[in-house]
């Protein structure tokens, strides 16, 4: 497998059916996963996609979080449902890392706002919003 590890991806087409490429960072990475819903108004969530467009999402929640140690995230979508993937070093600690989260620049703005796309109360953080997913199966040591 050390011989696929450097491999550019750049000219890999990423749909749902090809499939989405995954940075290597060079270390062991923790995954959490968690869900969370839309409301279910096309309009919507057409501009909540758009909010999380490179040209569109706030350069403080990016840089937020990176700040509390999350080396990368992503959020897929199919109808209303938002299921997230959170990759951070294994001593990563989730709920310190989500408190310190929400008193960087503009995140409870951001939150504010997101909430009114989401299916979650206004004033919750990401952290109450976002559901933790419990693993039930893995294809490791199988």
């Amino acid at each position: 497998m050390k011989e696929f590890e450097n491999r550019e991806m750049k000219d890999v087409v990423e749909t749902p059916a090809t499939g989405y490429t995954a940075r290597f960072h060079g270390v062991r990475v923790k995954r959490y996963c968690q869900t969370l819903d839309l409301r279910d108004n096309p309009e919507l969530i057409a501009e909540y996609r758009k909010r999380h467009s490179r040209e569109a999402v706030w350069q403080e929640i990016l840089d937020g979080i990176r700040e509390v140690g999350i080396l990368e995230m992503e959020i897929y979508i199919v109808g209303t449902r938002l299921f997230m993937i959170v990759e951070t070093l294994p001593d990563f600690d989730w709920d310190s890392a989500m408190a310190r989260l929400d008193t960087l620049p503009r995140q409870k703005e951001w939150e504010e706002y997101m909430s009114v796309f989401q299916q979650a109360k206004a004033g919750m953080s990401s952290a109450e919003k976002w559901r933790p997913m419990e693993r039930m199966f893995h294809l490791y040591d199988k």
